[in-house]
């Protein structure tokens, strides 16, 4: 009995043992790995917790400032109130918003989607009800806040264009980003984040955007916010000063807004600053910060007109009469005729079987190239255009920045079209024909051109060297901001002496009796401008309706069919500074309908003094100064 006690004793001290050891080296590995992880990589586990408990989140920047070229403000960041909705802390969210559509409107469309969007998001993520409210509407709602339980009302900033349609195709516009739109940048994945569609806009949009801010808060397991525990201010976009004169750019608008259709550009020609250049009609860009109805987007794209075009860039026309300068030129440089040679016209010119007529039926007799220009003469280029082909008049073409882009800083630019031989065998497979370079050479056939491009021709004609057209004061880049000053542009390897002339046609063209602009010339001694007519069909005249019914009068046709009317012209006479062209879409007479506002705009400019110096974005100290439009520089200039 004893023995199997003893025995069973010791059988129990061993178990004891072993599962002593067991427990030991048990609590042994667990000091040890309790050690490892509290003492070896705590460092590594305080950041797991901290990255758990804190949310790095990114601020969105100021927008950059853009300003007319004395500082004017033209695309601001103003003040945005809009309302919110948390669902945790609404008793009823459809209660509530109904009882808000009764203090400010919502309606249907608005609630159903605010209760969409708060049924997919978490009970304390807020939801916006309505952006950029009034502050009577913001007062209306804070007085009746005790019966609106679960709102928020919040202030952001929006992209504001005081201007409204007088710049909009210029400046453009931003809009919400696409997901086509995201390249990785995190700024743009930001809940409301705007970037640059249109315009300058988008063209220095990377400029404009500026650079993040963050902010660090603390939260919860759900994602809630408890506290915010640091913040940093991102850096604003850089502010860009466009050369354009918000008061000359305001008149254009005016001046054009009393036909269906047309645009009209200014230059100073020694600098190649667009002073003005405006399109109508416009639109309100405004409408698409926030988000542009599927109504209004309807009605603006299917607008005959094209409200959403600048024609001063994208709209490509035959420049017709206008283009008569370039063959001039072309003609003295190839040395094939000179300024004093006369060619008959007896209203038609005869090439094989085909007969190509003038404007003027019974003909203008003899003339010389300053007559021609003076009274337009078809036939007078027809001359010339036999004698020097349309290869060297489309080399001359090119010179004058015709049928190649501007380079303007604009988005969506056409080059146009100034046709040659090579082309047409390349593009169409067919050979040139001589009846062609006769069309040609009065700007019809395939000869297109943009009225910006065409305002660049003037400007090359008056100052003789290669002007290029551009937007902004300075050089523009997400890096920085550098001064456009001290620029020089190379000469345009013209004979001077030959521009001479090309300008004294002009000349005649607008100061001399019976020139074809005489009744639109600009009296005022000092700010005489010399320019160039232009009228360029849009159908085909037959034979039968001239031996018929004879030519139809743009009167008698509708809207679509009527000629387009054009006028290119620098200013002052002596002292050439500004060039303008002036397109009006189906307008009928360049002398009757495009000349007059040319006339009226390039007085404007002048008496404005629009191409004085302006300022720099280096010149602006802060936002502030942009809310008091720079008047005074004009004031001490003049002064």
């Amino acid at each position: 009995m004893w023995h199997r006690d003893s025995d069973r004793f010791r059988m129990f001290t061993r178990r004891a043992l072993m599962l002593g050891a067991g427990q030991g080296v048990l609590l042994t590995g667990l000091a040890a790995r309790m050690y490892y992880l509290q003492v070896m990589e705590s460092d590594r586990y305080r950041v797991l917790a901290d990255e758990n408990r804190i949310s790095h989140r990114l601020l969105p920047p100021p927008r950059g400032l853009i300003t007319d070229r004395f500082g004017a403000p033209v695309a601001v960041n103003r003040q945005n109130y809009h309302i919110m909705i948390v669902r945790e802390q609404a008793q009823d969210v459809r209660r509530t918003l109904e009882i808000l559509d009764q203090i400010i409107e919502l309606g249907p469309d608005t609630i159903e989607r605010v209760e969409r969007d708060v049924a997919r998001r978490r009970s304390f993520v807020p939801v916006t009800v309505r952006d950029n409210l009034t502050w009577e509407e913001v007062a209306r709602v804070g007085v009746n806040a005790p019966d609106l339980p679960g709102l928020i009302i919040d202030a952001g900033r929006s992209r504001d264009y005081p201007e409204g349609p007088h710049l909009a195709h210029t400046l453009g516009y931003v809009a919400a980003v696409s997901e086509k739109e995201l390249t990785g940048d995190p700024l743009l994945e930001l809940p409301g984040f705007r970037i640059g569609k249109n315009g300058i806009e988008k063209i220095y949009d990377l400029a404009l955007r500026g650079s993040a801010g963050t902010s660090q808060v603390e939260v919860n397991a759900l994602g809630r916010v408890i506290r915010e525990l640091d913040r940093e201010e991102g850096d604003s976009g850089s502010t860009v000063v466009m050369t354009l004169d918000l008061e000359l750019q305001r008149y254009a608008n005016q001046r054009l807004s009393r036909k269906e259709s047309a645009s009209a550009v200014v230059m100073d020609i020694h600098n190649g600053e667009v002073l003005a250049m405006a399109s109508h009609p416009t639109y309100d860009p405004n409408a698409f910060t926030n988000g542009i109805s599927h109504k209004l987007w309807n009605s603006l794209v299917n607008n005959e007109y094209s409200p959403l075009s600048n024609k001063a860039i994208t709209g490509t026309y035959a420049p017709g009469s206008t283009f008569k300068m370039c063959v001039a030129l072309a003609g003295l440089e190839a040395g094939v005729v000179t300024a004093n040679q006369r060619f008959f016209c007896p209203g038609h010119l005869d090439l094989g079987n085909a007969r190509f007529h003038c404007w003027k039926r019974g003909g203008h007799g003899w003339v010389d190239m300053h007559d021609s220009m003076k009274h337009s003469c078809d036939v007078y280029y027809y001359e010339i255009s036999q004698k020097i082909g349309i290869d060297r008049i489309a080399a001359m073409a090119n010179k004058l920045g015709l049928g190649e882009l501007t380079g303007i800083d604009l988005p969506n630019e056409r080059s146009g079209l100034i046709p040659t031989k090579d082309w047409k065998e390349i593009q169409l497979g067919k050979r040139w024909q001589g009846g062609e370079t006769l069309i040609s050479s009065i700007g019809q056939g395939y000869v297109l051109a943009t009225p910006l491009q065409l305002a660049t021709m003037v400007a090359r004609i008056a100052s003789g060297k290669a002007v290029k057209p551009h937007l902004t004061r300075d050089h523009v880049t997400p890096e920085g901001i550098t001064s456009r000053q001290n620029e020089e542009f190379p000469e345009l390897q013209v004979n001077r002496a030959n521009l001479a002339r090309i300008r004294d046609g002009m000349n005649g063209v607008t100061n001399e009796l019976r020139g074809t602009a005489h009744r639109s010339r600009i009296d005022i001694k000092g700010m005489e401008m010399a320019g160039k007519t232009g009228t360029s069909q849009v159908r085909r005249i037959t034979m039968r309706e001239r031996q018929t019914t004879g030519v139809l009068d743009n009167d008698e046709l509708p809207w679509k069919y009527r000629d387009h009317a054009l006028f290119v012209a620098f200013a002052p006479v002596d002292n050439p500074r500004y060039a303008c062209a002036v397109v009006v879409d189906h307008g009928g007479s360049g002398s009757g309908i495009a000349a007059p506002i040319a006339r009226d705009i390039l007085l404007k400019a002048q008496e404005l003094k629009s191409a004085r110096p302006g300022i720099s974005a280096a010149n602006i100290a802060s936002t502030a100064e942009l809310l008091h439009p720079a008047l005074r520089d004009r004031d001490e200039e003049e002064g």
